[in-house]
C-alpha cells in the first residue's frame, strides 16, 4: 500500500508543482489575478486541493525518509516494514493536520 501510494503521490506532486507555478505566474500578472486565485482557494474545492497537496507532499517526504533508512540497510524485517508503513500513513495525516492548523494561525 505504501509503495504504490509513494509512486502515486510522486505523480500528484509533479502536477501540484506545475499548478503552484501557474498560480505564482498568475499572481505576478497583477492584483486582479491574485484576487481570482485567492477567491478560488477560499472555496471548498480550493481548500480540498490545498489540503490534498499538503498531504501528498507530507506522505512523499515521510516515505522518502523510510526509503532512505531502508537504503542504509535497516527495517527490512516484515514487522518493521509494516510499522514503518503505518508511521508513514498516519504521520502524513498528522503532519497535514499540523500544517493546516499552523496555516489557520494557531
Amino acid at each position: 500500500l505504501v509503495s504504490i501510494s509513494h509512486r502515486i503521490t510522486g505523480i500528484i506532486n509533479f502536477f501540484a508543482i506545475t499548478l503552484i507555478c501557474f498560480w505564482f505566474a498568475f499572481m505576478l500578472l497583477g492584483e486582479t489575478n491574485y484576487q481570482i486565485i485567492k477567491n478560488f482557494l477560499e472555496t471548498f474545492l480550493g481548500k480540498f486541493i490545498l489540503i490534498g497537496i499538503t498531504w501528498s507532499f507530507s506522505f512523499q517526504m515521510l516515505s522518502e525518509i523510510r526509503h532512505l533508512i531502508m537504503d542504509l540497510g535497516y527495517g527490512f524485517e516484515l514487522r518493521l516494514t509494516k510499522i514503518s508503513g503505518l508511521i508513514v500513513i498516519f504521520g502524513s495525516i498528522f503532519l497535514t493536520i499540523i500544517i493546516y492548523f499552523i496555516g489557520r494561525g494557531l
